[in-house]
């Protein structure tokens, strides 16, 4: 049995319950953790006669606090000291653990993204709620949103990252990349795409439909007379809003139906904001497509968890929150 700390034993008798450690109880509750290990245990270094690596349970739990609480490697070593709802979240008691350095953090974020362990950890995540029949298949909404990236060239290569690109949204120019989805009718997202942010929209379209659809719903820059068609001959209702052009203004009846299709594509928009707004992923941490587009697949996955907390928690847990 661990030791415990004064700072442990006074938070167990204080009478308010924060709401970060509301919601680390509640996505501990729902996180299916031994799938999720049993992914990375393979590739997770082995005990030896050496330094003994920090348990893989830790270190995971650690990474999906970063993805949370939007924390570069070094923030989060900080925030585990200055922290006790987060050390209790990764299991570390300071009279007796060793708390991971920025280092140690760094080298297991690298391990994820270079086995394309995020990936597998969206795609599990994702078997986990078609099991749980909590993932509709009769419908697909397709939406992309901008992620910035800093558009500066008061760096050391003196340049902008080549991997990103400006696009023009309204009467504004963006410089960053987009992360495409797609989700079900409840905002449950299946399918994950990145680009850069001056790809179309409609280039992705195909990748983001799991192709047991019969409609599929996206904004104006989905629509395609020519996908229409397509969709048409095949029985999928294309319930994508129409454009209209200079030379054939969308009538006023088509404007009403785009209205109540953007009611149902909302949805869509729920996602977005988690990972986005609550959780603070609207800018890039890193250079490149590839690190963020790891960290993407994870935090849809846990923001999949999030959406549907309620439903996935156990109801003893769900009454002790």
């Amino acid at each position: 049995m661990k030791q415990r700390t004064f700072a442990s034993a006074a938070r167990d008798n204080k009478g308010k319950l924060t709401r970060r450690e509301r919601f680390l109880r509640e996505m501990d509750a729902v996180i299916p953790w031994p799938r999720l290990i049993a992914l990375i245990e393979p590739h997770y270094p082995k005990a030896g006669k050496g330094r003994q690596p920090h348990p893989l349970e830790r270190m995971l739990r650690i990474y999906f606090m970063q993805n949370w609480f939007n924390l570069s490697d070094p923030q989060a070593e900080d925030s585990l000291y200055d922290m006790e709802s987060m050390r209790r979240f990764a299991g570390i008691e300071l009279a007796e653990d060793v708390i991971p350095d920025e280092s140690t953090i760094l080298r297991f974020r690298h391990l994820l993204e270079q086995q394309q362990l995020t990936q597998a950890i969206f795609a599990e995540v994702r078997s986990l709620l078609e099991e749980k029949r909590l993932l509709l298949k009769s419908g697909t909404i397709v939406d992309a949103t901008i992620i910035a990236a800093p558009p500066s060239t008061k760096n050391a290569g003196g340049a902008r990252d080549p991997e990103m690109k400006q696009t023009r949204k309204g009467n504004e120019w963006h410089f960053g990349m987009k992360a495409h989805i797609g989700c079900d009718r409840r905002g449950t997202v299946h399918s994950l795409t990145t680009t850069h942010a001056g790809a179309a929209d409609i280039t992705q379209m195909d990748e983001l439909l799991h192709g047991e659809e019969s409609e599929v719903f996206g904004d104006q820059a989905y629509w395609s007379e020519t996908r229409r068609q397509a969709a048409k001959a095949c029985g999928i209702r294309y319930r994508v809003n129409r454009r209209g052009t200079h030379s054939r203004p969308l009538t006023a009846y088509q404007r009403e139906v785009n209205r109540l299709r953007s009611k149902r594509r909302a949805r869509g928009e729920h996602a977005f904001h988690v990972v986005k707004r609550l959780w603070g992923f609207a800018k890039v941490r890193y250079r490149g497509l590839a690190k963020n587009t790891a960290r993407l697949f994870t935090a849809f996955a846990l923001a999949n968890l999030y959406l549907l907390r309620r439903r996935l928690m156990p109801r003893q847990a769900s009454c002790l929150s």
